[in-house]
């Protein structure tokens, strides 16, 4: 039977899935296995399968195939009907940027990822300066082609690469109600806990013991680990396909809460791309609906399920029979000061719900004047510190602390910043919707049981794939548009909490 042109097209899209799925993985191992003097070799491997995969989506073949589609689109249903939206998005994106930039970025993002590693351990911006130039100089070349393909501003044209349909208007407009509200919440909460202090976690907790830990906690949220593995990077990361997911975490010998937080935050990321449309799962409708989304869903499972009394209540006895800890340090109530505590820091992975925001914000600030060349790059330590002290009365003494601790830079993610503060928005307005759809919520936490969970997140959000503008996604889940106000509820309610 002589296949029509969109049938030809899931074809072709079939295969490009394959080469993503292959992009995917060699990430992975990049920061997971590879030997570090291997990143030239893997440079050259990224390079290669990101130009075949850009040559593939590109051919006269493809823009063929969608005209024909499109002319015929009156006869498709819904889902097949939003893929063929999906499908000329990619192309769109894709024959915007020429292979020769594709595989340069390529080369210059794996070559100053490891850099950045080498920056870190020397705790010396300026050994990954350079690198850094050139990935932010492609980034440029990339931003304004895209941006002229797409009509949008360059800065835009690469955060809608990372959230479709989310613009710096939308971001100004959440950040500023954050930004108004934030600061004040921020210090009536220190001052608060400042009532009620934590008793401190005294002792070493091994690698061993933290993941065994760990292990147990994703398997109780429904990680699969037939279909996926948990391991350590510098920098936790979840990587792979639905079918084979991959999360890391990085484990802290004094703090038995990061490493544990952190698997689960990735395991947010993971669940969704496992809930994702099973029928559509090669498919760009089936893909996920960007970083904010899911973001949404690794910040939904880390701070407002799994920072919560609830989860306590689950936690509190793994955390005695597997680190082998009791005493008054390890009540419940201490446990949950502990994962609630507020206090203003350097580092945004540790920071809590309420000054993570502003870290965020830091970033997205300070990344739009590198790109449009307001910030040299040897200027960023310096800029970075004095922008954190006038957000938090925080100055990083070292690089470590300061403009070296995230990866995002140095692999090319200019764009993506503002998706975990949007991502945390959603978060909260979907944990509202949630917890209005399933009164004994807290309940089902506390006694292990996330099936609930799943089942509401795998119709409302994951099972919807990409068939939805991201705007329309949280309208339809939670019956309302994009605002930071269910979030802010949330974080007043519980940060201000009268005991």
């Amino acid at each position: 039977m002589t296949l029509t042109p969109y049938q030809q097209l899931e074809q072709e899209f079939r295969r490009l899935h394959a080469f993503r799925g292959a992009l995917s993985l060699l990430r992975w191992d990049a920061a997971v296995m590879m030997p570090r003097g291997s990143a030239d070799v893997r440079g050259e491997q990224l390079a290669a399968l990101e130009t075949e995969h850009h040559a593939l989506l590109t051919t006269p073949k493809v823009a063929r195939l969608l005209e024909r589609a499109e002319a015929a689109s009156s006869q498709l249903d819904d889902w097949p009907l939003a893929n063929l939206r999906e499908m000329r998005r990619q192309r769109d994106h894709a024959i915007a940027t020429p292979p020769s930039l594709i595989a340069r970025l390529a080369k210059a993002t794996a070559r100053a990822e490891v850099f950045w590693v080498e920056a870190k351990k020397a705790n010396d911006f300026k050994i990954l300066a350079p690198h850094l130039a050139e990935v932010v100089n492609l980034v440029r070349d990339k931003a304004a082609l895209l941006g002229q393909a797409r009509g949008l501003a360059p800065y835009d044209a690469l955060v809608d690469g990372f959230t479709p349909g989310i613009s710096t208007e939308d971001i100004e407009t959440i950040f500023k109600a954050l930004a108004r509200k934030l600061p004040g919440l921020v210090n009536q909460a220190i001052a608060v806990q400042a009532e009620r202090p934590a008793v401190p976690l005294v002792g070493k907790f091994s690698a061993s013991r933290q993941r065994a830990l760990c292990t147990e906690v994703l398997k109780t949220l429904g990680f699969p680990f037939d279909r996926g593995r948990l391991d350590e990077s510098e920098h936790p990361f979840t990587e792979g396909v639905p079918g084979d997911i991959r999360v890391t975490t990085r484990f802290d010998t004094s703090d038995p809460f990061s490493g544990l937080l952190g698997a689960v935050h990735e395991t947010g990321h993971a669940m969704y791309d496992l809930g994702l449309p099973v029928e559509w799962r090669d498919q760009p409708v089936g893909r996920d609906r960007g970083m904010a989304l899911e973001e949404s869903q690794s910040l939904l499972f880390e701070m407002n399920l799994c920072r919560s009394r609830s989860f306590v209540k689950y936690l509190r006895p793994l955390l005695e029979k597997i680190l082998n800890v009791n005493g008054v340090e390890w009540t419940e109530e201490n446990l949950y000061r502990h994962l609630t505590r507020v206090r203003r820091s350097l580092i945004r992975m540790d920071a809590d719900e309420l000054t993570y925001p502003a870290h965020v914000m830091l970033r997205y600030e300070l990344e739009k004047k590198i790109l449009d060349g307001a910030l040299p790059i040897a200027d960023i330590p310096e800029a970075w510190n004095a922008n954190l002290e006038q957000r938090l009365g925080l100055r990083p003494s070292s690089d470590v602390d300061g403009c070296l601790q995230d990866i995002h830079w140095a692999v090319g993610y200019f764009g993506y910043f503002p998706s975990y503060a949007l991502g945390a928005v959603v978060a909260g307005q979907l944990n509202e919707a949630l917890r209005a759809a399933r009164p004994a919520l807290d309940e089902e936490i506390a006694a292990g049981h996330f099936e609930g969970v799943l089942d509401w997140l795998r119709e409302n959000v994951h099972g919807v794939g990409a068939r939805l503008p991201v705007k329309e996604l949280i309208k339809h889940a939670t019956g309302k548009p994009l605002t930071a106000a269910a979030y802010l509820r949330y974080l007043e309610a519980k940060y201000l909490e009268v005991t």
